[in-house]
């Protein structure tokens, strides 16, 4: 499906312009995809992330915390709105993106800056569904 594929990396490099526009930190951008991949169960997307993550400057304490983040003393207000808005849009099934979880984000993020997370919040969870669906990355079959 290479058209598809090349729709999705220009998908991908938007959300990359909105995220550089509003000024979103690079290292939030990968806790947000390592977080969307976790609940999504995208053993390739985690590897990915994890590694970008740490070229970024992020720890392994943060990465390794990061599905306890709620009762993890080491993110930020900040990051944890973020997290939470992660959450409800990836769970949206669940969730119904509720109005809390809005608020949360609302209340630490400008409305660029939300729309910037939710393009890329969307990108991901459409890269986690391309890449476990098919099989993408099988256990055992990658070597470093």
């Amino acid at each position: 499906m290479p058209g598809f594929y090349q729709a999705m990396t220009a998908l991908d490099q938007a959300a990359t312009r909105e995220l550089d526009d509003a000024g979103i930190d690079r290292r939030l951008r990968e806790l947000v995809k390592i977080r969307a991949s976790q609940l999504n169960g995208c053993a390739y997307c985690l590897d990915m992330h994890a590694r970008d993550a740490r070229a970024a400057g992020e720890t392994e304490q943060r990465i390794y915390a990061l599905p306890g983040w709620r009762d993890a003393p080491f993110f930020t207000v900040r990051e944890r709105a973020a997290l939470a808005f992660t959450e409800s849009v990836t769970l949206v099934a669940d969730t119904r993106a509720r109005d809390a979880g809005y608020a949360a984000v609302a209340a630490e993020f400008s409305p660029a800056e939300i729309a910037a997370l939710l393009s890329v919040i969307v990108v991901i969870n459409a890269w986690n569904r391309i890449a476990t669906t098919p099989r993408t990355w099988e256990p055992g079959s990658y070597q470093e």
